[in-house]
């Protein structure tokens, strides 16, 4: 047990009450008794005591009153109620005013240290909940999104409006933007942040499975269903669903999503009742949802129900100040992650990177600063180490070596890059919408997104 283990007996019964007194410090506890509430009470308000250990019957007051006092200076404290008066009747009404255990005279030693070594991993938990929710709080506070950007500081400005309300969300953005972690900021700076944040790809799951895993099933439900399972809707029940790449949503679950929100309850699948929720819910998409409702690929009247405060996340190549500040936030993140404290950069190496159009913005800028700092020779970083997309950014298509050398060229490669830079400045002029960048390359938007798949942007 720990030595440091604060414990408190108020006992009026003085052989017993020094008795354990000597028993609980013997056992490695920094036992205080005293014969009184009053004098127990006290030292609870100066921030002495961990557990209590508090006689039900005493001569100044009764024991209830006093595991309510401590309950209300200090709810850390776990109170283990003792009497030899026993009764059901005192039993239950000691553990619904709050008191971790009931024990009664004469204290069985060996019992006793059982159940204040369970109330001290109670304590230990809870303490390690409260610091996990103080440090998610603070991971996503909204000034730990680096952004000093105009284009930033107006999505700061709409988040702000948005984590007051319980309205559903749809963030636009392209990949990599971080449309997650503004969803887990507008969850944990809002009412519901005590309560689960629950994300979903609907892009990364089999169309099969995406029913089951959003609305849970029950037993013999189809194949493989051996046991009941809870959606992700139920495990979301009072906090906040994020649905990310909503796009890609099936249209047949689509009108089920729809009931889904109208409703504000679930059927799993197989079942033959419904579960009342109370869930928030935000997505996300990097497609154009309006040209897929267009196209008869997503529900309008889903979108407009998605669609009640949107939110638009801007690519990197419209926040160019906040380049520099993410470059630095990465390498030093990076640098502690692999221990190598004097890494840097050097001016060439910063400026091709600050002129860098990002295509796959944030997440393409923290991937390269990762890899830079783990393959890097040694503490400075140079230009000649950043990928040859980057080093060759600013020159255009221009830019192509034309010049054969004995040994020839690659053709293949030369024309898949130069296809690279002309769509990566398509989509820029296009403010990131596919069909825009595909009328300005000549194209057809089914074409353009199958390039882009080829290629890899």
């Amino acid at each position: 047990m720990d030595d440091q283990c604060r414990v408190l007996v108020i006992d009026d019964d003085d052989p017993g009450r020094e008795v354990l007194e000597l028993l609980l410090r013997r056992a490695g506890f920094a036992a205080r008794a005293v014969n009184n509430g009053i004098d127990g009470i006290a030292l609870v308000r100066e921030g002495a005591v961990d557990l209590a250990l508090v006689d039900l019957f005493l001569p100044d007051s009764s024991g209830i009153e006093i595991l309510q006092e401590i309950r209300r200076l200090n709810p850390a404290v776990e109170v283990v109620v003792i009497t030899g008066h026993a009764s059901a009747q005192t039993a239950v009404t000691a553990m619904k005013e709050g008191a971790f255990d009931y024990i009664t005279k004469p204290v069985n030693f060996d019992e006793l240290k059982i159940v204040l070594a369970k109330a001290r991993e109670q304590q230990r938990l809870r303490s390690e909940n409260s610091y996990l929710k103080r440090q998610l709080r603070e991971r996503f506070q909204f000034s730990n999104i680096i952004g000093g950007s105009i284009a930033m500081q107006r999505v700061f400005e709409r988040m702000q409006r948005i984590v007051k309300t319980d309205s559903t969300v749809l963030i636009f953005g392209e990949s990599g933007t971080g449309k997650e972690l503004v969803a887990q900021a507008l969850h944990h700076n809002s009412r519901r942040k005590g309560h689960p944040f629950v994300a979903v790809n609907c892009g990364a799951i089999p169309e099969a499975l995406l029913e089951s895993e959003l609305f849970g099933h029950v037993r013999g439900a189809f194949t493989g269903a051996v046991r009941d399972k809870v959606g992700k809707f139920e495990a979301a029940h009072h906090g906040t669903l994020f649905l990310d790449e909503i796009g890609t949503m099936p249209l047949a679950l689509q009108s089920k999503l729809l009931r889904v929100l109208q409703e504000q309850e679930v059927e799993r699948v197989g079942a033959t009742r419904t579960v009342k929720l109370d869930v928030r819910v935000i997505s996300a998409t990097n497609a154009d949802l309006e040209e897929q409702v267009r196209q008869g690929g997503f529900r309008e009247d889903l979108f407009y129900r998605l669609n009640v405060i949107p939110l638009h996340l801007p690519p990197l190549r419209e926040r160019r100040d906040d380049i520099l500040p993410l470059i630095t936030h990465f390498l030093d993140k990076f640098r502690h992650l692999m221990d190598r404290p004097d890494i840097a950069l050097d001016k060439a190496a910063l400026v091709a990177l600050e002129r860098y159009h990002w295509p796959g913005n944030v997440r393409e800028l923290e991937n390269v600063m990762e890899r830079l700092v783990a393959l890097a020779d040694g503490d400075l970083i140079t230009a000649d180490e950043l990928p040859p997309e980057i080093v060759d950014q600013g020159r255009g298509p221009q830019g192509l070596c034309l010049d054969l050398s004995p040994q020839g060229i690659d053709m293949p490669s030369a024309i898949a890059d130069l296809e690279r830079k002309l769509i990566a400045r398509a989509l820029e002029l296009g403010g990131g919408v596919k069909a825009r960048a595909a009328a300005l390359l000549g194209l057809n938007r089914t074409t353009l997104v199958e390039k882009m798949r080829r290629l890899g942007i």
